[in-house]
């Protein structure tokens, strides 16, 4: 074993400023998160649950297995949106849990928000859900309660909303299970949900799938017709198929929607490791590691003795490049390659051992996990003659035609082509968390601000104009401060450009649950297929 060593000084003021600053972030975030679970507010939870229903985070506790973990995405979803009609959560719930020992993904519509009703936050979160299940094979569960579209917005949903049936048939078509469990109204382009389900489950007198209700039927018919005889559950168990199972009461649903799933013979494509050694430093140290001013460096290799096997790390090429440092271990029993920013910018000698290190890991079939601190490549007349656009280039070039599964994890600063090259959203990681610390934009608020000063004062010298410094320093004070706040996570989190911002002590734990969900496909790297290296 090469055990990383640790230089972190657990008493110093350092440590303990940063640990402070952290711990003050997390305090906003769960204060944000409780939002998402507070759904609808204390007067639409006390009506749902007059009428005898769970709620949705209810329900998905009755059908995972007893004692088994969770991973929620996207609690922040609709975080900080315009319309203050979108609460944080986006009225759905998502996440990846164990039924019956198979890892499903299970979506739960919140029925206290708007009657669960999809604004456009719910439909990007609904199908970057789909998106994760497709990806990694993973089994898909619907707990349906929703009115269908949120009509004000229709304009926002109405289009691109047919992607989430798409989604359904392309997945079933994959081969991959897909099973609703109706609770309540399933409406209009909602009735599509289990309409295009391989299995469908209906609560007793609850259940109300039709593609139009009463008052629509009225208007567009002139029909009398009333909900159980239009769309209730014994109705579709009964006359029209629909149902495939009739459930007397939603413990009843979710133990058939248990059952359903046991009877999948559902197998995954690699077995699960043995239990593996835990690492050899506290997980809670690492709340004091990266300071809250980002321009200071730390070490990435203290991260990673507290998240990988043992604190096990064979690293790759450490005197080369040594911005970035490279090298295997194992997580929860899974081999990784990891590559972690140390001091923030990348170079072209970083950016050649980043392609060599993902060609490599793609030899040999293992993921790969990217953590976040980067400032971006590095800029100046002695780089660009260098060649940082040609390596930056080829470090990017793998990246995108790397077919191993990719893991994203934001620990600082992530600004930039810097973000790119370490596996942005926009590059498509299997997943991608934030912590608390972390900020991510074009570049940093001060040196976007200072661009446009010093192209508004180019513009000005130009034309033969003077330039106005009083109202210079007034925009830059703006920008700085709309920057600052665009590069927030739980600004990015809530416009779901990551699956969720986590705890930093929770790092090893959704990693592993991670890397489990991805090890349901088959984990095949690019035999050649990258593109043109440019030398």
């Amino acid at each position: 074993m090469t055990v990383l060593g640790t230089g972190l000084d657990t008493a110093s003021p350092e440590y303990a400023e940063n640990r402070a600053a952290l711990l003050a972030k997390l305090d906003e975030l769960d204060a944000e998160q409780a939002k998402a679970v507070a759904g609808g507010g204390e007067k639409y939870v006390e009506r749902h649950r007059k009428r005898g229903k769970l709620l949705a985070r209810e329900r998905i506790e009755l059908l995972l297995d007893p004692d088994t973990p969770f991973l929620e995405l996207s609690p922040l979803a609709a975080w900080g949106s315009a319309s203050p009609e979108y609460t944080v959560g986006a009225s759905l719930v998502t996440g990846i849990g164990v039924i019956e020992g198979v890892e499903c993904l299970v979506t739960a519509n919140d029925p206290t928000v708007r009657g669960g009703a999809s604004n456009p936050w719910t439909l990007k979160k609904a199908l970057r859900a789909n998106e994760i299940a497709y990806a990694n094979r993973l089994p898909v569960v619907s707990l349906v309660e929703s009115g269908g579209a949120d009509l004000p917005s229709q304009k926002e949903i109405f289009i691109p909303g047919g992607a989430l049936f798409k989604d359904l048939t392309r997945l079933s078509a994959a081969g991959i299970p897909t099973v609703a469990v109706v609770f309540g109204n399933s409406t209009a382009g909602g009735a599509y949900v289990p309409g295009m389900s391989d299995h469908v489950i209906m609560v007793k007198e609850q259940a109300k799938v039709f593609l139009g209700g009463p008052p629509l039927v009225k208007m567009a018919t002139g029909e009398e017709s009333d909900d159980e005889s239009l769309g209730g559950a014994e109705m579709h168990a009964r006359t029209s198929g629909l149902a495939d199972h009739f459930a007397v009461d939603e413990p009843d649903a979710l133990r058939q929607a248990r059952r359903v799933v046991a009877r999948l013979n559902w197998q995954k494509a690699q077995a699960d490791p043995p239990l593996a050694e835990p690492p050899k430093y506290d997980e809670d140290e690492l709340l004091g590691i990266v300071p809250g001013d980002l321009k200071a460096p730390f070490d990435p290799r203290e991260v990673i003795a507290r998240i990988v096997d043992g604190s096990d790390f064979d690293e790759f090429k450490p005197l080369y490049g040594p911005s970035l440092t490279t090298g295997w271990a194992r997580l929860h029993g899974y081999p990784v390659g990891i590559l972690a920013n140390a001091q923030g910018v990348l170079f072209s000698e970083e950016s050649q051992k980043a392609a060599q290190f993902i060609q490599l890991a793609n030899q040999r079939d293992i993921p790969l996990l990217f953590l976040h601190n980067t400032t971006g490549y590095m800029v100046g007349k002695e780089y660009e003659q260098g060649g940082i656009i040609k390596h930056g280039a080829m470090m990017i070039n793998a990246v995108s035609n790397s077919k191993v599964p990719h893991l994203s994890v934001l620990m600082g600063a992530s600004y930039g082509a810097g973000h790119y090259g370490m596996c942005g959203r926009a590059y498509d990681p299997r997943f991608l968390f934030a912590w608390p610390s972390a900020k991510s934009a074009v570049m940093g608020p001060q040196q976007l601000a200072g661009v446009l000063s010093i192209v508004a004062r180019a513009s000005a010298a130009a034309k033969g104009q003077p330039y106005d410094d009083e109202a210079d320093a007034g925009l830059r004070a703006m920008v700085e401060q709309q920057i600052e706040s665009e590069s927030l996570p739980m600004f990015l989190s809530g416009r779901l450009y990551d699956d969720g911002v986590i705890d930093p002590r929770d790092t090893r734990t959704v990693l592993g649950l991670c890397l489990s969900a991805i090890h349901t496909a088959p984990v095949e790297g690019a035999r050649g297929g990258f593109g043109i290296f440019r030398m």
